[in-house]
């Protein structure tokens, strides 16, 4: 099994809402690219909660996330894991958080993407130590959940609360 590192974040000192992933799977391992999966609905739940059609350009899509005031990266930096499922993942070390959060300071809110990405947040970081931000487990955009569409959609509508909460100071 290979070591697997997961990406830079995408963000900007704007973002006020972070997403976290656990760790990219095969497909977007393989393009260096935040949910490169077509059968991935982050994408599509992301550009719905703002009225869009997700545009087929990587390029586009971290530029609408960073002017949305949103950010994405994953809790853990590297792991060992064959395939994509987070069942599988083994020997994760997580990320920087305390440096992300120090050069980030307007990040009001943790989403995570998923059980795995919450649980190893918890396991590793807990959430006493950051006051400031508040902390909300999704269900996971992938296709390996398979809640319908429409709930994962609405459920995610909570960033739109929060940034309009964010956004109303």
């Amino acid at each position: 099994m290979n070591l697997l590192t997961s990406f830079q974040p995408i963000i900007n000192k704007h973002s006020r809402v972070l997403i976290l992933g656990s760790m990219p799977g095969v497909e977007s391992l393989k393009l260096q690219q935040y949910y490169a999966n077509p059968r991935n609905q982050f994408w599509k739940i992301i550009y719905a909660l703002f009225d869009s059609e997700p545009n087929p350009d990587y390029g586009e899509r971290v530029s609408f996330i960073k002017s949305k005031q949103l950010a994405v990266w994953d809790v853990i930096e590297n792991c060992y894991r064959e395939g994509s499922l987070d069942s599988k993942i083994r020997e994760e070390k997580v990320n920087d958080f305390r440096s992300l959060y120090k050069a980030f300071p307007n990040l009001e809110s943790v989403l995570f993407n998923g059980g795995k990405a919450y649980e190893t947040y918890k396991k590793w970081l807990g959430f006493k130590e950051i006051p400031n931000l508040t902390f909300h487990k999704l269900t996971s955009s992938s296709p390996a959940n398979t809640k319908k569409y429409e709930e994962k959609l609405r459920e995610w509508g909570v960033i739109g609360d929060l940034l309009n909460r964010v956004a109303g100071r």
